[in-house]
């Protein structure tokens, strides 16, 4: 996000009585003489009344005029400007519609940006532009990833709970914005900053974690969340039996569950059953397509308790996740299977996925010697061929 410098030659207690002014003419409750406490107070009680100019400005006025403020800001030492700061945030994250969120959004990363990269307000900062960027549905303005978050505090790094706190925020966000993977990985990492000792305290974190990792349409790979020490500790509960059924279960164990513990998957964790069905089957035919290079649409349609008319839409679908790459061959009533993704990543995946390397070695030794041939007969031929233009 590219804002544009801000600068001004006045000095700063006029660029002050200059903003005093323009907010006294809008209606509000502020004074137009300095104050004579300072440059601060002068910047407390314009920004108390800054929200004035989101009734009466247009966007670019607006935009300028909360640039002036910081470009004051900016200018006083960070440990008196902490409580201006975080005021001055409020103020944004409850700026009105669409086009004001996003002449914010502008504002408060003008300020993220000239603030010193080891400044502790960087952090207060960015949690509230992570809340604009919800409002007006640009999270991906202000967050690209975990490595480029911790790049972004790496000269002061916030304290655990914060950054905890930060990371329940990027997750509730990335969801509401659709973006399943992206707040996948942020639950993970935010998971992983508990230890072993205080990981019995992130039960919340867990249940949230699991439930929009199966709630989600697109993830199918769930192994990795059983590995996590908050997720181990509801070990035994209802929750984490479901968990299991997705990570290595089929359709079958999945209904089950469901026949038994209705009221918790509908009420109490709001789980779509039909979704879960969907997800389920496709779980199912990834599982059926690790052993099977060739399956039947009557093997499909029994498995995956589907209609026979529903088999080769199925198939298509399976097909758009990409999970698996295979070919349907309608005229066979048949599905010739070339890969799959495996549910899970065990001992067996391990010993299979070195098999296929050394055997993958042996073919480049194979090929490496054929060249070898190769090149000799080319080379003793060329000899010969100059030996008899020799003659």
């Amino acid at each position: 996000m590219q804002v544009p410098p801000i600068f001004m030659e006045l000095p700063l207690d006029d660029q002050a009585q200059e903003l005093r002014v323009y907010f006294k003419s809008l209606g509000a409750e502020i004074s137009e003489e300095k104050s004579p406490k300072g440059i601060e107070d002068d910047l407390h009680k314009i920004i108390g009344v800054c929200e004035a100019c989101f009734k009466e400005g247009n966007e670019s006025e607006i935009e300028t005029v909360l640039n002036d403020i910081v470009s004051i800001m900016i200018l006083i030492p960070t440990e008196r400007a902490e409580n201006l700061i975080l005021a001055f945030c409020e103020k944004l994250v409850k700026a009105p519609g669409y086009k004001l969120g996003l002449v914010c959004l502008k504002a408060l990363w003008l300020l993220f940006q000239s603030l010193a990269d080891d400044s502790p307000m960087r952090y207060h900062v960015y949690y509230h532009l992570v809340q604009i960027a919800r409002n007006v549905d640009q999270v991906k303005a202000v967050y690209s990833g975990i490595d480029q978050l911790k790049q972004q505090f790496a000269s002061f790094p916030p304290s655990n709970e914060q950054m905890q706190k930060l990371l329940r925020l990027l997750h509730e966000v990335l969801l509401s914005c659709k973006q399943g993977e992206q707040a996948a990985a942020v639950m993970v990492e935010l998971l992983g900053t508990y230890t072993a000792e205080n990981a019995s305290a992130a039960r919340e974190d867990a249940q949230r974690c699991i439930l929009a990792a199966l709630a989600d349409p697109n993830t199918f790979l769930l192994d990795p969340l059983l590995a996590l020490k908050p997720v181990r500790f509801l070990e035994g509960e209802l929750i984490h039996d479901l968990l299991l059924v997705f990570v290595q279960d089929k359709l079958p164990a999945y209904l089950h569950f469901y026949q038994n513990h209705r009221e918790f998957v509908e009420h109490q964790l709001g789980l779509n059953h039909e979704q879960n069905m969907k997800k389920m089957r496709l779980l199912t035919f990834m599982q059926l397509a690790e052993t099977n290079p060739e399956m039947s649409f009557d093997t499909i349609q029994e498995e995956l308790q589907i209609g026979e008319s529903e088999v080769e839409s199925f198939i298509i679908d399976v097909l758009k996740t990409k999970l698996v790459r295979a070919r349907m061959d309608q005229a066979g009533r048949k599905v010739l299977i070339s890969s799959t993704m495996h549910r899970t990543f065990g001992r067996p995946q391990w010993m299979q996925l070195r098999d296929l390397l050394v055997s993958w070695k042996a073919n480049l030794s194979a090929v490496q010697d054929g060249m070898k041939t190769v090149a000799a007969a080319q080379m003793e031929l060329a000899a010969k061929n100059k030996a008899t233009l020799a003659h």
